[in-house]
């Protein structure tokens, strides 16, 4: 028997409660007192399951705990309980109330201190905030949790249901997931809830706790199934534990639709796997369980968790971390009302995070620097370099010099960045000589110059218009061999511009594209300016090899540029395919543009057209196939009729990076708004979406059917070398020998059709399973015949990057087989 099933608060008039004194010795005569008593939040009640509306009949019959009442009461009767249950009850504490989120009962935890020095860190990047050795550890050591309790193997009274039961412990751990739920169901006209709770149990003990997550799960779906709290509780822990937060997510979630708020141990367990994962998203989900753990749970976390949850918001980029400032200010207040001791980092970090941000509040910084200074904290060198930040951008020369001459009399060394703030301090008021002065100033005194400061300088003059003198500088930034020299050459080109010094601006596009990766911005400067003086032929030609290059592609602004330029020359036809282009691509047309634009097509079309219904061309068809079978995601609405395709890239790839921007320029007109850029934004994000459309319909049936990744059984009709060329740019790599490795998810039947396909095309390749990721390896001989198949639709600024070879960490030495001691369910090894 389960003894720790869900708890809810009764609802009824009167509440059954049970008195006793236990000596540590059962007593077969001991008695219990059972008194009617009035609705209260007290200690002492019966234990139903989360059913709906139970009556008190039933409730007779559910197991339930007994806790000792200091009161007496002159009406009670006497019940006799077993010896079996007295010598249970006195070994075990008593699990706490599983708090329904209907009535926010308040939870006692029974933590007997608060450890504030544990074990969590998080890597920083550069320009990230500095934190101290001993800030923003935890430690998962002394969490309480509920008590969890099941019968003995020797307590049961049927021999054949111990002997099947053990054997079933010793096998189930052994087997894959799809073995396992075979073994349960062949068994399951005998197993109940309370043998499943016990396997379960068991491989908890045994710390097979995947066993133990299938099982829970297989429980789930049974007749008889009624929830445990105390075995989600455990489970959901364990997982934690392991860092596998989907799954720890997963049980979290059961024991919400129960109507029940998780145990402390869960959110805080939860929260901290989340931030030991570095998959994209995992800071939001662990800030959002953070808030409810307060917010609904009505916990008080522990000190060390507020920490670390602060410096991983705060361990990132600046221009990552500024849009978590609420969440950080909430961390904040809550480290103030619950009465801890503010760590000298967590003020630094605030200031840090305030000093990023696009309108500065002066207020609160000058707030934060006061507090600081009373409670006897010294500003560190990154906070004086934040408040540097914020000077510059509000321009506030008085408190930038103030605050520089703390730094220069500082015991830390003076920071490159340092200057660089104080030269844009300079360049808002007016002052770019002064700036030069301070750029200067820093090459005597550091004895050498950063790229940032090259890069500030640079923007500075242009601005100012100092022709000679940054023409000067631009020649000491290539000489010196930094890079990355792009945005000095977009500032140069748009000071060229706007002086209208045209064919300067021209030399400096040809000697950029000679140094660096081109870029689209550069050519739609070079393309606005040869518009503006009419030469539409070499204006079209350079249009065309944006629109050719996948690696530049073509914008709004590109398209109403060239649009722009054919429709003041009078070429009316090309205005035309440009507008058609325009249409299909769903870019916004200029309003000045659109009135010319009407009467052009008044002129050649008697009917006004329709708008472009969306249909994917064949070549966006054969690179999504391509792309699917790499790892892209698609999602589905609840009926299955309309679909979203999700675009995710890593941000640690190069090959991803120069990708990306292909792929949202292919698709730009199926992406939803907010995937969407401004025209004074090329900043594209690593993930973005389409909008949901019924047209993705045949691609959700065949790669993802019933939300999971699947090979369709016609592949090998599409595997084309396009489509080819697409999985090994997303979802492929090269090792540092020549061989090429590619990713793929699915059945081991499918993975036979594709690797039949490649073998039909003279292409000999080998298997490697680990988890639920299939590797294709072709080896030797093999990859070079792959990498002929598919070099003419390999991206032109992909090519050096997929030629270039990585760490092979997968073995195809011993021919195609499987890693048994792979995850099962994932890739990731934190899902």
């Amino acid at each position: 028997m389960v003894v720790g099933g869900a708890q809810e608060l009764s609802s009824y008039s009167s509440t059954l409660t049970i008195t006793a004194t236990l000596s540590s010795t059962p007593n077969p005569n001991s008695t219990f007192t059972l008194s009617m008593r009035p609705p209260l939040l007290s200690s002492l009640s019966l234990l139903s399951s989360p059913s709906p509306s139970p009556s008190p009949s039933h409730s007779l019959h559910h197991p339930f705990f007994c806790s000792l009442s200091l009161s007496n009461y002159s009406k009670s009767f006497f019940l006799p309980l077993p010896t079996a249950a007295i010598r249970r009850f006195s070994l075990f504490p008593r699990p706490p109330l599983a708090k329904p989120l209907s009535s926010f009962v308040e939870h006692v935890a029974g933590e007997s201190e608060r450890d504030e020095n544990g074990g969590f860190s998080r890597e920083g990047e550069a320009e990230n905030f500095e934190f101290g050795a001993a800030f923003g550890s935890t430690d998962l050591k002394h969490l309480s949790s509920t008590s969890l309790e099941v019968k003995e193997l020797e307590e049961l009274p049927e021999q054949w249901r111990r002997s099947k039961l053990a054997w079933m412990c010793k096998e189930l751990p052994a087997h894959k997931p799809a073995t396992l739920i075979r073994i349960l169901n062949a068994h399951k006209k005998w197993v109940r809830q309370d043998d499943a709770t016990y396997i379960a149990v068991h491989c908890m003990r045994i710390r097979e706790n995947e066993t133990g997550f299938r099982v829970y799960k297989w429980m789930m779906q049974q007749h008889w199934f009624h929830f445990d709290f105390a075995l989600a509780t455990k489970l959901a822990d364990y997982m934690g534990k392991e860092r596998k937060f989907a799954k720890c997510r997963e049980i979290f979630d059961d024991i919400i639709k129960q109507g029940l708020v998780p145990c402390e141990s869960t959110f805080h367990i939860l929260i901290i796997a989340y931030l030991s994962a570095s998959v994209q998203g995992c800071l939001d989900e662990a800030c959002g369980i953070y808030n409810r753990m307060i917010q609904l749970g009505g916990y008080q976390p522990r000190l060390s968790l507020h920490n670390s949850l602060f410096r991983a918001l705060v361990g990132q980029p600046g221009s990552s971390s500024k849009h978590y400032l609420k969440q950080a200010e909430f961390i904040f207040h809550n480290l103030v009302t619950s009465g801890f001791e503010i760590h000298k980092d967590v003020y630094g970090g605030l200031i840090w995070l305030h000093s990023y941000q696009d309108t500065i509040d002066k207020e609160r910084i000058a707030s934060l620097r006061e507090e600081m200074q009373s409670a006897g904290i010294e500003e560190s060198k990154d906070v004086l370099l934040s408040v540097l930040r914020a000077c510059s951008k509000e321009g506030d020369v008085e408190e930038a010099e103030k605050t520089w001459l703390k730094l220069l009399h500082s015991d830390c060394a003076v920071p490159s960045q340092g200057f660089v703030y104080r030269m844009e301090v300079y360049a808002k008021v007016g002052e770019p000589m002064k700036s030069l002065e301070i750029f200067r100033g820093m090459q005597e005194q550091l004895g050498s110059t950063s790229v940032v400061a090259y890069h500030k300088i640079i923007e500075v003059l242009c601005k100012a218009h100092e022709i000679e003198i940054v023409d000067s500088l631009m020649k000491e930034f290539i000489n010196s061999g930094m890079k990355p020299l792009m945005p000095s050459y977009i500032d140069l080109m748009n000071m060229y511009f706007n002086l209208s010094l045209l064919d300067k601006l021209e030399a400096t596009f040809y000697e950029c594209l000679e140094k660096c990766r081109p870029n689209r911005t550069i050519y739609n400067i070079y393309l606005d300016s040869l518009v503006q003086i009419g030469n539409l032929d070499k204006a079209e030609e350079i249009f065309n090899q944006m629109h050719g290059n996948g690696a530049i592609g073509i914008n709004t602004k590109s398209c109403n540029t060239i649009l722009s330029g054919y429709l003041y020359c009078g070429d009316y036809i090309k205005a035309e395919k440009i507008y058609d282009l325009m249409c299909q691509k769903k870019y916004d047309i200029d309003a000045p543009l659109m009135e010319k634009l009407d009467y052009v097509l008044s002129l050649s079309r008697k009917v006004v057209r329709r708008p472009v219904s969306l249909k994917l061309t064949k070549e966006q068809r054969e690179i999504l196939v391509g792309m699917l079978l790499g790892g892209l995601q698609m999602e589905s609405d609840e009926e299955r009729k309309n679909h979203v395709i999700h675009f995710e890239f890593n941000d640690n790839s190069g090959a991803h990076s120069v990708l990306r921007r292909h792929i949202h320029e292919q698709y730009h007109e199926w992406l939803n708004s907010s995937s969407k850029l401004s025209d004074n934004n090329d900043d594209i994000p690593y993930k973005f979406s389409t909008i949901s459309h019924s047209y993705f319909g045949f691609y959700a049936e065949q790669f993802w059917p019933r939300g999971q990744p699947m090979i369709p059984k016609l592949i090998h009709r599409w595997l084309s070398p396009r489509v080819l060329a697409y999985w090994y740019m997303y979802g492929g790599r090269r090792t540092s020998s020549g061989d090429i490795l590619l990713k793929l998810k699915g059945s081991r039947e499918g993975v036979e059709k594709v690797v039949k396909t490649l073998k039909a095309q003279s292409m000999d390749c080998r298997v490697k399973r680990k988890g639920t990721v299939f590797w294709i390896g072709l080896l030797g001989s093999n990859s070079t015949w792959f990498w002929k198949l598919i070099e003419p639709y390999i991206l032109d600024d992909l090519k050096d990057l997929v030629r270039a070879g990585c760490q092979n960490t997968i073995s195809f030495g011993s021919g195609s087989d499987t890693d048994e001691n792979a995850s099962d369910y994932s890739d990731n090894e934190n899902s």
